[in-house]
């Protein structure tokens, strides 16, 4: 049967580019994910007789959630519903079924990066047909209609079994719960050298991954351990679990700090790589090298030909504005044209559709590529192996071998987490306030030619964003940007990204806070967030 439930609205139902994310407790509050689902599903078009895809990255609610989505689902006419096995999936499996699949669109059950368990976050994000984020116009619908929402849909029925792989019926909706790895490992065969990497293996290379206790490790498990032959026990902390095992599944030096400091000394594993809460972020380390997620997309597609699935060469290249300029001096020497997009995947999304580019990446150590239209982490790794192998070099020769040809973007991120969240905006209202005065004055980290709000025209659908960033650009190459995080569910981030340029004549061999003190004090005088916090430093270097 079934029900149309009354219900009112929760005003705060905006989503970002990545979904909706609040608290668990938020959602778990009556009809608060009833509403925003009804919402989605009000919001994108006819889908009657269409598929859907569901699956998450197995954090506390992700269940509860799911056995209340497929209700929804098959109520409001969704004619089959392919769900991960125990309602496991990573973000890059949702993309890739719903492409393989032709669905209508998927819902990714995730917080990425931030805390789970009960006291931790939960979100929400529909994917549309092609498998990447929607617009920000069917985000701005889906916000219009969870302010006047008054009911839902749902049938009323027993939960379904998460944990058995098949087919089954509920109402004339076709449920078939599949194996959430499966597909996704066949499609990693068809972009890598499988052999090449075994053979890697096979002569003694080793690697950790720290599965950081989310979605990735069975994904990990099943193609490092079983198919390609890393020993037994390289994978990690392998097992999902609702809160991470208590940890913060963000793979950074601060919170994989023990994989770093296992790979920063010489009885470490040859490779070192990690991947966050639902699979779509990477950390890259080498035996005593640290890899930049900037350094890391430069690299990835300055190789990427020696991989089967790119050995045409790629079209083009697409960075988050925030990112460093490394990719761009890749792309210049490939003759390929090098997008500077907001943050948000979704605009990496259009340049995928349209064939314009091939691998694209964010600071935020988000990579991926046109094999899916997803940030997807352990395509990231698994790219990096094949080259490894291709190249018989160690993950530092190749490091240091690229700034030696293109010289070195030194480049870091200072987070400032859980701030104020009207302090955090008066310290970019003051800086915005400040940036046309700035223009030509000298400093010491070198003249100031530009300061601006970033702003977006995109090529493909012609959609303007505004407001994306405030940058301050030096004579030298060199710059100061700094915007607010949507990612975080308590407060503001205030991050402050930091980036000069070496050449490759130039001394290469600094220490990254170092090479980037003069633009570390530069951005405190100019904004003033230590001082203003009262905190002694950034939460998160990176």
């Amino acid at each position: 049967m079934i029900n149309t439930i009354t219900t009112a609205p929760y005003p705060e139902q905006k989503p970002g580019t990545s979904g909706m994310r609040k608290r668990v407790v938020v959602f778990q509050q009556n009809h608060y994910l009833e509403n925003y689902i009804q919402a989605i599903f009000d919001s994108i078009g006819d889908f009657s007789g269409q598929t859907l895809v569901l699956g998450g990255d197995g954090r506390f609610y992700n269940k509860e959630a799911i056995q209340t989505v497929v209700k929804m689902a098959v109520a409001n006419g969704f004619g089959k519903i392919i769900i991960g096995q125990n309602g496991l999936l990573s973000t890059p499996a949702v993309s890739h079924l719903i492409r393989k699949n032709k669905a209508y669109g998927g819902l990714v059950f995730s917080a990425s990066h931030n805390p789970g368990g009960p006291e931790g976050d939960f979100g929400v994000k529909y994917n549309n047909g092609s498998g990447g984020p929607v617009s920000e116009t069917i985000n701005e619908a889906v916000y219009a209609r969870t302010l006047e929402i008054e009911q839902f849909k749902i049938l009323k029925t027993d939960d379904i079994d998460l944990a058995t792989h098949g087919v089954s019926d509920m109402a004339g909706t076709v449920i078939e719960v599949v194996d959430p790895v499966k597909d996704y490992a066949a499609l990693m065969q068809t972009l890598f050298d499988f052999d090449a990497i075994r053979a890697l293996f096979e002569g003694g290379f080793t690697l950790q991954f720290d599965a950081m206790h989310a979605i990735t490790g069975p994904y990990a498990t099943l193609i490092l351990q079983d198919m390609l032959g890393a020993a037994k026990g390289s994978v990690v902390n392998g097992i999902p679990l609702p809160d991470f095992g208590g940890k913060h599944p963000d793979p950074n030096p601060v919170h994989a700090k023990a994989l770093c400091d296992l790979m920063l000394g010489d009885e470490g594993p040859d490779f070192g790589a990690a991947s966050d809460g639902d699979g779509d972020r990477n950390l890259i380390v080498g035996k005593n090298q640290y890899v930049t997620p900037s350094d890391s997309l430069a690299i990835l597609a300055a190789n990427a030909h020696l991989a089967p699935g790119y050995k045409g060469g790629i079209k083009g290249i697409a960075r988050s504005m925030p990112t460093s300029a490394a990719a761009d001096r890749v792309a210049d020497s490939l003759g390929i044209k090098c997008y500077e997009t907001p943050t948000g995947w979704k605009y990496f999304g259009n340049l995928l559709s349209a064939g314009k580019i091939s691998i694209c990446g964010e600071e935020s150590a988000g990579t991926g590529s046109d094999h899916v239209q997803e940030k997807d982490g352990l395509w990231a790794v698994l790219l990096w192996l094949n080259i490894l192998a291709k190249r018989k070099q160690s993950v530092v020769e190749i490091v240091r071998e690229h700034w030696q040809t293109y010289g070195r973007n030194y480049y870091s991120r200072h987070d400032y987490e859980a701030v104020d969240t009207q302090l955090a905006d008066d310290l970019l209202a003051k800086l915005r306030a400040k940036l046309p005065g700035l223009v030509g004055q000298e400093t010491e980290a070198g003249k100031i030619t530009y300061g601006d709000d970033f702003s977006y025209d995109d090529p493909i659908d012609g959609s303007h964003s505004a407001s994306q960033g405030l940058r301050i650009g030096f004579e030298n190459g060199a710059r100061i940007v700094a915007r607010l995080s949507g990612t975080g569910t308590v407060g503001a981030t205030i991050r402050l990204y930091l980036e000069r340029y070496e050449p490759r004549d130039g001394d290469l061999g600094q220490e990254t806070q170092t090479a980037l003190k003069s633009l570390i004090a530069l951005a405190e005088e100019l904004i003033g967030v230590k001082s203003a916090t009262g905190r002694a430093g950034p939460n998160v270097i990176t």
